[in-house]
């Protein structure tokens, strides 16, 4: 009885420290509502364990014994998050609060074989991590496809099979020696907009990536929602248009390419249907793309009743300029809209998401109670200036 309500203090310290680091002993106590005497013997504690350090004194204008201020300490545990793309795969190396070490993007070795594949990606890590290796915790990747958490299994990603092999996410933990988590691409990218970006003001909130695939990640009260088969925000799988078309190829640029020479239009480029001087025959050709992203936002928002859609990905990018024009039309039919906003991380919103989801693994782990993962990591650690900083 004793232990657990050391460890309920102790947990209710940490937690508070991370909530609003550096802080006192003596802020903390009354954050937290615990004697100072526990907290101090909780200090201790955690800082016996390594997790914990003093800073410096602050300064105060009353006599007594001055204040030490406290923080955790960061590079005690570093992490990884891997966004694996059909076309690029995006990586981020961590420390504990978060602040990027390193930012990398590489295209992704599509021929290789699933196994191959996973040898790849750890080597990449743990070359990307180098001296810091021995202190990365955890991983987390996140992949174009239906992830099921049940049976750890991929479905729905046809731009990279080889994914799917059942053995896959199995080889790649293998490969990495470290414990991995994995998730659906989108879902780790709403969950970097909302801890980094454009959502973090939303605590009902959606991503939705168009580029060579279509995802869109969902949360309600700051939380990603999950299901057994991965499938909560497949949307691209909806049977919509002619002869029971599926979303996906009307709205990603394979499906505009093939659209396109349905019609006898030679496109080089999908970005080329967004062109202000196109001609009548990619109007018509913009004008069904846009009915179909209008089905996409509008399942989105009666789905999670969002306050803020974000838009990421290659086709997403293309479309910065007509977001006030969709949002009008989501607010003509539904009588109500949630703000419609670019990803705020770019590019890295999946891998700056998996760094979290990756450091939501190590807080756990030490103890840092769950209820404060929706605000853990925050500041501006993770921000687009701070990425593209630590890129190489």
């Amino acid at each position: 009885m004793v232990q657990d309500t050391r460890e309920l203090n102790r947990k209710a310290v940490l937690t508070a420290l991370m909530m609003s680091r550096p802080a006192s002993r003596k802020w903390i106590a009354e954050a937290s509502g615990i004697s100072a005497a526990t907290v101090t013997r909780a200090v201790d504690q955690l800082i016996a364990e390594g997790i914990v350090t003093e800073t410096a004194e602050i300064i105060s204008e009353s006599r007594g014994r001055r204040a030490v201020e406290l923080d955790v300490v960061s590079n005690r545990s570093f992490v990884i998050g891997v966004d694996l793309g059909a076309s690029n795969v995006r990586l981020v190396v961590a420390d504990l609060l978060a602040r990027p070490l390193l930012a990398l993007e590489i295209a992704t070795p599509a021929a290789k074989t699933a196994r191959e594949l996973a040898h790849w990606l750890a080597s990449t890590a743990r070359a990307s991590a180098g001296d810091v290796w021995d202190r990365v915790e955890h991983l987390c990747v996140g992949l174009p496809g239906a992830v099921s958490q049940q049976k750890r299994t991929i479905s729905n990603a046809p731009n990279l099979a080889q994914i799917e092999v059942p053995t896959f996410l199995d080889d790649v933990e293998k490969s990495m020696g470290r414990p991995v988590g994995f998730d659906n691409d989108a879902n780790y990218a709403l969950l970097g907009e909302q801890h980094f970006g454009a959502a973090r003001s939303a605590s009902n909130a959606a991503m939705v990536t168009i580029g060579s695939g279509l995802g869109a990640g969902l949360a309600i009260d700051g939380r990603i929602l999950q299901g057994d088969h991965g499938l909560i925000g497949e949307f691209g799988q909806l049977p919509v248009g002619p002869l029971g078309t599926r979303l996906e190829h009307m709205v990603t640029g394979a499906g505009i390419i093939r659209r396109a020479a349905e019609a006898g239009i030679d496109l080089a480029a999908p970005n080329q249907l967004f062109a202000s001087d196109a001609g009548p025959a990619l109007k018509a050709l913009r004008a069904h793309f846009d009915q179909a992203l209008l089905i996409v936002l509008t399942a989105t928002t009666v789905s999670c009743d969002p306050q803020t859609i974000v838009l990421g990905g290659g086709i997403a990018n293309s479309l910065a300029s007509n977001l006030d024009r969709y949002q009008a039309a989501l607010e003509q039919n539904l009588r109500a809209s949630p703000r419609l906003a670019a990803a705020e991380l770019g590019d890295f919103s999946g891998a700056v998401g998996a760094v979290v989801a990756a450091l939501h693994r190590v807080y756990a782990d030490l103890g840092i109670e769950e209820e404060a993962f929706v605000s853990l990591p925050g500041g501006d650690a993770l921000t687009h200036e701070r990425v593209q900083a630590a890129r190489r």
